[in-house]
């Protein structure tokens, strides 16, 4: 319990030095007067978007804490006293969730025209403070996540059984990372796809012409969509994983054997502890390596940025070492969970090189650029072939990573739950890295908003130049994290799926394709990413079409807009897509809710383990497709832009804009949200797994 302290501490540390960050980032010149309104804009929209966003929420997070209350009373031996302890850890969890994404928006709003005004010094003095404003989102998330997960676990009298009560501090972030990835998804697109089809392929003006008044909410959803989104989508999966790694920990504790396995382990209870003080740990790395941000001679944007996830991965493995030989030993036994904490960084490494070779300047991108030549039909089918290959060598790094993660602890013990342990801390490895991840990730919405600040207020060209380079980077770190979000969450699936297993007691042999209920739950599981996908890409189609209109009517009713005589109304686009992003958002959301409830209810536990890794594994092959396509798509058009095939205004950049369009809902909306449709369906099972065996229709 002394070295678990170092969570509780290591949460403290981040979050001041979140705090540190912010007070650097709003220290700094905001601009003009003009600079300051856009801004000011900007934050008032993204404000009152998340505002009424987590006052719907909340109705409906009161309401499943009630239902957790009462239905989860008979599932424990403390009855309503442990159904209770369930419910507030929800409660807490989803205000957590939504508290780090608050406070990384309201950071990223403020910091986006202290960057564009930062650009008049160059591209140094910008990258600076944008990555400090992105630092405290990441800072925030982490230091959020560990603190809540640790504290309910001591709050909560340690043990295996506290665990299974944290479980609802899971389900909490998992909600809000849900509902928070939906409804971010829908405004952010329907605002960026609508804003584009009238101002660049119909006006033929640029983006962020402050003549489109859909200019404001494209804004406003860069921050809402990758800045909150993310960050409650990585809160909630930095969670779920450490409750998943001590979920089998506390398996490993029940089976009463732990000595034999590791004999020189410090006590039981290291093996529930031992992915909490991995992660505070990764917490002090990631802090020191946030300094060693620092941009060279050769003023390298990337190289800059990747400099700072090295840092944090190498510092990361030396404390993972020592935190291994204090807690669990320095035998065989040990090293071997040592080593799938190194396939866990491994991992990680890995998918980022994937996913920036799939979405930056390569050859899969200037595939789909020159496809364009032809038109929109033969640019969408070369974004569609990219998005599919892109999905074979991340899937083969997470098999590859899975197989060395289960069988080094399997081969080294001889246990087989060693491995399964061995599963989630590589997962919990991975995400250590999360403060940094979601830096460069938070980094993209501030440099995409200095550049429209910089468009709309008239701007020198070499301050929108610096801008432009900045972006184009952010463009790149968006596509690397959500690559990095969407792995991480199907590892740390599968050690949630593991643990359900165990929950509902399934004999290996049971679980079996030649079981009709196991063939009925993987296909309706493999269904549900589409269907899901689906409902998200007509909401943004409606949205789109909506906020067209909307600009279309302004172009021919107002005069003066043409000119730039008259200020077009930009809070009427923000209300369309604020008001479609609420609507739109229930019916995806409950799917991950009610779904699992009714197979587990009508169909049993079989049938519910089968749905699970169908989702699993539809869902993480069209995220990976959605997510990199997407972003594939976005960088072609970026290429064209930048002066290939005739630059902006020529038929092949056209063409670009509208796969483009296409992509972006794949890549910022239904890819993304498929990460916490996954992970909040296998919590809602793991609590509820009691209740599908006691009154299970088909419960065999």
């Amino acid at each position: 319990m002394d070295l678990l302290l170092l969570a509780l501490i290591a949460g403290l540390v981040s979050l001041l030095f979140a705090a540190i960050f912010a007070v650097y980032t709003l220290k700094q010149e905001s601009g003009s007067a003009k600079m300051n309104a856009i801004s000011g804009a900007i934050q008032e929209g993204a404000s009152a978007y998340l505002n009424r966003q987590y006052r719907t929420i909340a109705i409906v997070a009161v309401i499943i804490a009630v239902i957790l209350f009462v239905a989860l009373s008979h599932a424990f031996d403390g009855g309503f006293f442990d159904s209770g302890r369930i419910a507030i850890g929800f409660m807490a969890g989803a205000a957590c969730s939504a508290a780090a994404g608050y406070i990384g928006m309201s950071v990223s709003t403020r910091g986006n025209v202290r960057v564009a005004q930062a650009a008049f010094s160059g591209v140094r003095k910008a990258l600076a403070i944008a990555f400090k404003g992105g630092a405290v989102t990441g800072l925030a998330v982490v230091g959020l996540a560990l603190l809540g997960t640790s504290s309910f676990y001591v709050l909560y009298g340690g043990g295996s059984h506290a665990v299974d009560l944290i479980v609802g501090y899971g389900f909490g972030a998992s909600l809000i990372s849900l509902f928070a990835r939906i409804g971010g998804g829908i405004y952010t697109k329907a605002a960026d796809v609508g804003a584009d089809l009238v101002g660049k392929v119909e006006a033929g003006i640029p983006e962020d012409d402050p003549r489109n008044a859909g200019v404001i909410a494209d804004n406003v959803g860069d921050n809402v969509g990758d800045c909150a989104g993310m960050g409650a989508d990585l809160f909630e999966t930095y969670v779920v994983t450490a409750i998943a790694a001590m979920l089998i920990g506390g398996l490993l504790i029940k089976g009463g054997n732990v000595t034999e396995i590791f004999p020189g382990i410090a006590a039981d209870l290291a093996l529930i502890e031992y992915p909490l003080v991995l992660g505070a740990v990764a917490i002090f790395a990631s802090i020191i390596a946030i300094f060693a941000v620092r941009m060279g001679k050769r003023e390298n944007i990337m190289g800059t940025l990747y400099k700072g996830v090295i840092t944090a991965a190498v510092l990361s493995i030396i404390l993972f070492y020592l935190v291994t030989a204090t807690l669990i030993g320095t035998d065989l036994a040990a090293i071997s969970i040592f080593s799938t904490a190194v396939v866990g960084i491994i991992i990680m490494a890995l998918m980022v090189i994937v996913t920036e070779y799939f979405t930056q300047m390569h050859s899969p991108v200037r595939s789909i650029a020159d496809a364009s030549k032809t038109g929109a039909g033969t640019n969408l089918i070369a974004g569609l072939a990219v998005g599919m290959m892109s999905t074979g060598w991340p899937v083969i790094i997470i098999c590859s990573g899975i197989l060395a993660a289960y069988f080094v602890p399997f081969v080294a013990t001889g246990a087989s739950i060693a491995g399964l342990y061995g599963i989630s801390i590589a997962a919990v490895a991975m995400l250590s890295t999360t403060g940094i991840i979601v830096a460069l990730d938070s980094y993209g919405p501030i440099t995409d908003n200095a550049g429209g600040i910089a468009e709309m207020a008239d701007l020198p060209p070499d301050v929108r130049g610096t801008t432009d380079k900045l972006d184009a980077v952010g463009n790149t770190t968006k596509a690397v994290t959500k690559g990095y979000a969407i792995a991480s969450a199907a590892i740390a699936a599968l050690a949630l799926f593991s643990d359900y297993l165990h929950k509902v007691g399934i004999a290996a042999e049971d679980f079996s394709l030649f079981n009709p209920l196991v063939l009925v739950g993987l296909l309706i599981g493999g269904l549900l990413p589409f269907i899901f996908s689906s409902v998200m890409m007509r909401a943004v189609g409606k949205g789109a079409f909506k906020v067209v209109e909307e600009v279309r009517r302004q172009f021919k009713e107002i005069p003066g807009i043409w000119e730039g005589k008259t200020k077009p109304e930009y809070g009427k686009c923000v209300d369309i897509v604020t008001t479609a992003a609420l609507r739109e958002m229930v019916v995806p959301g409950m799917i991950a809710v009610v779904v699992p409830v009714v197979v587990g209810l009508l169909l049993g536990a079989i049938a519910l383990g089968g749905l699970l890794i169908g989702v699993i594994i539809s869902g993480l092959m069209l995220a990976l497709m959605m997510a990199n396509g997407g972003a594939a798509w976005d960088n072609a058009k970026k290429m064209i832009e930048d002066g290939y095939l005739g630059g902006k205004g020529s038929d092949a950049h056209k063409a670009a804009v509208v796969g483009d369009t296409v992509g972006d809902p794949f890549k910022d909306t239904a890819g993304p949200a498929i990460n916490p449709l996954i992970k909040a369906m296998t919590m809602v099972a793991i609590l509820f797994s009691s209740l599908f065996m006691a009154y299970g229709v088909l419960p065999v």
